[in-house]
């Protein structure tokens, strides 16, 4: 079962639950790969590598809202954000933690033979590659930098 149907499923369960939380997450996926599949220049079909991209930005975007509705003192709209964030990470893969993120970004530069901080766009196309769905740019991004540094 592709990403796309499992996100069909989750949401007549959501349906049937009656949990608007879920229901409201999940939705926002779909109408993400609805707009992936009818935009311009876009390809009709979409890979489970597409959708993870669409949750990932999804979640962060709920992440980054809580954050602001918290320093604005709205808790119940931060609290709201993250309880569909939490919805949303269950689509993705475990994600790795900051040690096995840091020693797959050691592999990548010991394999490119990187050794400065000018050689961090070059590294950070690989990682992104080798990690993809599996942590977010931005623990990538600090991680090559303080190894590089």
């Amino acid at each position: 079962m592709t990403l796309e149907q499992q996100i069909q499923e989750a949401i007549k369960e959501a349906m049937k639950a009656k949990d608007h939380v879920a229901m409201n997450a999940v939705r926002a996926i779909k109408g993400e790969i609805l707009l992936f599949k009818t935009a311009e220049g876009g390809s009709k079909e979409v890979t489970d590598g597409d959708v993870l991209k669409m949750i990932q930005k999804l979640v962060k975007q709920r992440k980054e809202a809580a954050e602001q509705y918290v320093a604005a003192g709205r808790q119940e709209l931060a609290d709201n954000e993250l309880a569909e964030a939490s919805v949303m990470e269950k689509f993705l893969p475990k994600q790795l933690s900051v040690e096995e993120v840091e020693a797959k970004v050691k592999e990548i530069i010991a394999q490119l033979g990187a050794t400065s901080i000018k050689d961090m766009g070059k590294v950070m196309g690989a990682a992104n590659k080798a990690l993809a769905g599996l942590s977010d740019g931005r623990t990538i991004s600090t991680i090559v930098k303080n190894l590089l540094a």
